[in-house]
């Protein structure tokens, strides 16, 4: 499944590696100029270069979500640079791993920063942008299977990814007659550099056969919903929380 993109202008955060790097390719395969934005310029300003190197159109730009004051000129720079602001995909996330009784505050205020924080006020610049600008425009954020089923020792970054859910809902309400699709996209779980080093654990392979089919899914398997969400199917689709997980929050085990 595609999308016509062609003309739309996005803008996607946390994309240095991993999911957010497949979707800055996905997006520019489909046809949209890309602004690809994370901490990590150098794996951003790569990832452009192969974009353009492909005949699409891509510029990287420095941008830690966490300093919300960092998000609006990031934006201005985009909207210059490319022609305007279709779409945000809220990407960026931190994994906040550690126990309740043992997560530092410190911790815990940077799960919920990058998570929470950084979505809610980059989906506030972007939609504020994409009021001024009278486009019909897409805000997709990224959540995770946690937002609705107990990761265990992930109290925090559940409850983030909670929020995240809500804050999606929340936003398409009240943006609902401003032309704005707001959706989360909920992945279970594919192996990156994050993880990999977990799965061949014994504690990895417990946890992969507790999932129904016993397997991690692809970053391509959630390339489907992504563009729906994105592009002009979602003109009816707001306020969703869309899962794709493979079946791996069913309950009951493998």
């Amino acid at each position: 499944m595609g999308a016509d993109l062609k003309g739309k202008v996005a803008v996607i955060t946390g994309a240095s590696g991993g999911l957010g790097a497949h979707f800055a390719r996905l997006l520019a395969q489909n046809g949209a100029a890309v602004a690809i934005t994370a901490r990590r310029v150098d794996k951003i300003q790569t990832l452009a270069d192969e974009i353009n190197a492909s005949g699409g159109r891509a510029v990287a730009y420095g941008l830690d979500v966490a300093d919300a004051h960092a998000i609006a000129p990031a934006l201005d720079r985009a909207q210059s640079d490319l022609g305007g602001l279709d779409i945000l995909v809220n990407n960026a996330g931190v994994g906040g791993e550690g126990l309740a009784l043992d997560i530092s505050v410190e911790d815990f205020d940077n799960t919920f920063g990058v998570n929470v924080r950084g979505t809610f006020f980059a989906a506030r610049e972007a939609a504020r942008r994409m009021i001024a600008a009278g486009v019909e425009g897409r805000i997709l954020n990224i959540a995770s299977i946690a937002s609705h089923t107990v990761l265990p020792g992930l109290s925090a970054y559940c409850g983030s990814k909670a929020s995240v859910a809500m804050l999606t809902r929340s936003l398409a309400r009240e943006w609902a007659r401003r032309g704005l699709a707001v959706n989360a996209l909920c992945p279970g779980y594919i192996e990156t550099a994050i993880n990999d080093a977990w799965w061949p654990t014994e504690g990895g392979q417990k946890q992969l056969k507790g999932f129904p089919r016993r397997r991690l899914m692809d970053a391509s398997d959630l390339d489907a919903a992504f563009l729906m969400l994105v592009g002009p199917a979602a003109a009816a689709i707001t306020g969703s929380i869309i899962t794709v997980d493979d079946g791996q929050s069913l309950p009951g085990g493998g």
